[in-house]
């Protein structure tokens, strides 16, 4: 953590002009953190990564004004996870501020003041824990310090409580606001002199009681989201977009679409031929006096379209190449020993295919988003996950200058990644444009949103392990077939990138002398983007589900089986896993701790009291993964009735990542992320026919529903000291939860599932 530690730079802001919107009468700081600079192998907008190169970047996050209120901006967007509270509780932490007294705004789209502003990867807290504490330090400090020369005392004799400045000796108190323009004159302390608190001196960081941010106005009905944008003069439109990835508009007849009282124009969108990264599909949008006449309108268009390139692609078809691709041999990604010998001369051998389809996002809120463009400037307001991304895009699209551009975000109705990627941002800029700059609504509906996503990657995973005579494996063959995120952004690469292959594939952690992982070609046909826990998802279904199955092989508790892989606790140095992948200049390359994944699998065996004896049809399936440096085990308990009935009783969570800033919070995400496996294992698949996304609504691309999910979901938080890296919290729960379902199921009724959604096998 050195490198991390030392590359942060509080500055004190107070004088200068290009604050906005924060309050500058009093003390301003800003916290500069190294931006990683990305390698060329990696999209710029990507999940986490091993990045090399630094870039500091000043970020505005506290001011503290005369009458005392404590503005804190922060910089990540909020989508449900808790971001807008829990950074800005680890700054009023450090800052001694009283959390009444601290108000927090959303920044706009701005990486000169705000550096990386893109909210995925699980990364915010665990990459800003560190300077948001430096920077309350760092106010709190220069408080003291103003407080002392003003009193004329030493500053040891001085110390902040609670929102003042208390002089220990006469119990004389200066409140925050009072000392905020002294406070401003000075420097930064240097920070190898800057005081951190110890732990133990922590009023919010880890007390899981500070409420969300947000709360009161949500519940209320007054938190703005995307589609609550509201302007003079607002128009509102949808988009006929091609339902082909690649397609195009032919021709187009708006006779009858001009008829439908409510529109007053239709206007053609250019589209993107692939890759599109960000860029809107194009089509034809309808724009009107409401959404209603809007949607209507789009209904009497006729548009002939032409498919293009993967107008034949199909799913059935699709997931048999995928097969044929991983039973031949394919690039290699990871080599230790000799499997094909191992394989060979094993006294048994047992393999298994996986398959996880394309799953689309569904967040509650469908994207949306409005422009204006008024004296040559445009001016967004969208619900996005990357505004900076979204800001570029607009400007380049528009072809204006970047500070012409102003990108206002909003509360998130949920993101999983698909607003990530602002292409919906790009069509109201356009159709701003087109209409003179009259400000523009674009509304996604729930059908547009499914079928014009960025699909989360289908997969197959194909393994083979050679097991010696105590069952115990001597030699493992993974093959994984799935197309790249990285295919919107250029050329299509046709296999899993470094970033992809290191989400569980190569850095496998089990202790077996002979391990190959190969990664065949695979083909994109359609946009395939960020879905929450990304690769993650079909590596840990796969390896788990065969970790189960060569335990049964064996005749081995599967459990124990699972330890006993994992081996003795060590550490892992993954920079040994992919030599395909440049780590030399990686200042952040954390080790995989085994001893932390076998103490979450110990703990949620314990907590689900593993072994105990289960009724007929009823069982208990574990999993456990590794992802943005946090652990996971999962213990679900279901029972499957005569006639294919499944009841998901209970699901223990064991979960290790390191210290918790905010445990409520971290809770709830793992809650959340459960009801999400769940609904992803059950139900969740896209599938193409002709080039076209079959499923329309959620009558036919199902989430889990209250009835299906787990009826007691426990969470078991393993507590770390803030010596320990922080973990991410927002995806890690995702992976294990299929993979535990479907060992759950096994052990209830023999029935193995290999492929997913379960919909259907259980009664076949």
């Amino acid at each position: 953590m050195s490198i991390v530690k030392d590359s942060i730079d509080v500055i004190n802001v107070s004088r200068r002009t290009f604050l906005g919107a924060i309050p500058a009468a009093g003390l301003v700081l800003a916290v500069g953190f190294p931006r990683f600079a990305l390698s060329s192998d990696e999209p710029k907008y990507g999940a986490d990564s091993m990045p090399h190169g630094w870039v500091d970047d000043p970020l505005v996050f506290v001011a503290i004004a005369t009458d005392g209120t404590v503005t804190m901006t922060c910089h990540r967007q909020e989508m449900g996870q808790g971001v807008r509270t829990s950074l800005p509780m680890v700054i009023a932490d450090e800052l001694e501020a009283d959390w009444s007294r601290v108000r927090v705004t959303q920044a706009q789209a701005d990486e000169v003041r705000f550096g990386n502003q893109d909210t995925d990867g699980s990364r915010s807290v665990r990459h800003f824990f560190e300077p948001m504490r430096r920077c309350g330090a760092a106010a709190r400090t220069m408080l003291e310090q103003a407080a002392a020369a003003q009193w004329r005392v030493p500053l040891a004799e001085v110390a902040a409580n609670n929102h003042e400045v208390v002089h220990r000796s006469t119990n004389r108190k200066l409140g925050y606001g009072a000392l905020a323009k002294a406070a401003s004159q000075l420097p930064v302390p240097a920070r190898q002199t800057l005081r951190l608190k110890a732990p133990t001196q922590f009023r919010y960081i880890g007390k899981g009681d500070v409420k969300i941010v947000d709360g009161p106005d949500i519940v209320a009905g007054r938190g703005m989201y995307g589609i609550d944008t509201q302007l003079d003069g607002l128009l509102y439109a949808v988009v006929a977009r091609p339902a082909v990835y690649g397609g195009k508009v032919v021709s187009h007849d708006a006779t009858s679409a001009l008829k439908v009282p409510g529109v007053v124009r239709v206007i053609e969108i250019p589209g993107t031929p692939p890759p599109s990264e960000f860029q809107p599909l194009g089509g034809i949008a309808v724009i009107a006096t409401n959404t209603w006449a809007a949607i209507q309108g789009r209904n009497a268009l006729k548009i002939q379209w032409n498919d293009g390139l993967n107008g034949s692609y199909d799913s059935t078809a699709y997931k048999a190449s995928l097969e044929t691709a991983t039973r031949k041999p394919g690039q290699v990604a990871r080599n230790q020993g000799d499997v094909a010998g191992a394989l060979q001369g094993a006294p048994r051998r047992v393999q298994a295919e996986y398959y996880i389809p394309h799953m689309a996002q569904a967040p509650m809120e469908p994207p949306a988003a409005t422009a204006r463009i008024v004296n040559g400037r445009c001016e967004v307001w969208a619900a996005v996950q990357a505004p900076q991304a979204t800001h570029d895009r607009v400007s380049k699209r528009l072809g204006l200058p970047s500070d012409r551009v102003t990108v206002n975000v909003t509360l998130l109705g949920g993101g999983f990644g698909r607003k990530s990627k602002p292409d919906y941002a790009v069509e109201a800029a356009l159709l701003s444009q087109a209409m003179d700059g009259k400000p523009v609504k674009v509304t996604w509906t729930r059908e547009d949103d499914i079928q014009h996503s960025y699909y989360h990657t289908v997969s197959v995973e194909h393994l083979e392990a050679g097991l010696n005579a105590a069952g115990k494996p001597i030699a493992w063959l993974h093959r994984s077939a799935a197309p790249s995120i990285k295919s919107i952004f250029g050329p299509d690469p046709q296999h899993e990138q470094p970033f992809e292959r290191g989400m569980g594939l190569v850095n496998v952690p089990f202790d077996i002398p002979n391990l190959r992982i190969e990664n065949p070609e695979a083909a994109a046909h359609t946009r395939i983007g960020w879905f929450r826990s990304v690769s993650n998802i079909p590596h840990a279904f796969a390896i788990q589900s065969f970790v189960a199955e060569l335990a049964a092989a064996a005749g081995h508790d599967p459990k124990d089986y699972l330890l006993d892989l994992i081996g003795p606790a060590r550490r892992i140095d993954p920079r040994n896993m992919d030599d395909s992948w440049n780590y030399t200049e990686s200042p952040l390359v954390y080790p995989l701790d085994t001893g932390r994944l076998r103490r979450v699998i110990e703990t949620a065996a314990q907590q689900a009291a593993w072994g105990r004896k289960m009724p007929a049809g009823h069982g208990l399936g574990i999993a456990a993964h590794y992802s943005f440096l946090s652990y996971v085990a999962v213990v679900i308990e279901v029972a499957v009735g005569n006639k294919g009935d499944l009841t998901i009783a209970r699901a223990d969570i064991a979960f290790d990542c390191g210290p918790q800033v905010n445990p409520e919070r971290v809770r709830s995400q793992l809650e959340g992320a459960c009801v999400m496996g769940l609904g992803n294992a059950l139900h969740s698949e896209i599938t193409f026919k002709a080039g076209r996304v079959e499923q329309g609504n959620f009558n036919n691309f199902r989430v889990a529903r209250m009835n299906e999910t787990a009826r007691d979901i426990r969470v078991h938080l393993i507590p770390a000291d803030f010596s320990t890296p922080l973990g991410g919290v927002g995806e890690p729960g995702v992976p294990p939860i299929a993979p535990a379902l479907c060992n759950a199921i096994f052990a209830a009724t023999g029935k193995r599932i290999r492929r997913l959604p379960i919909a259907g096998q259980l009664s076949a």
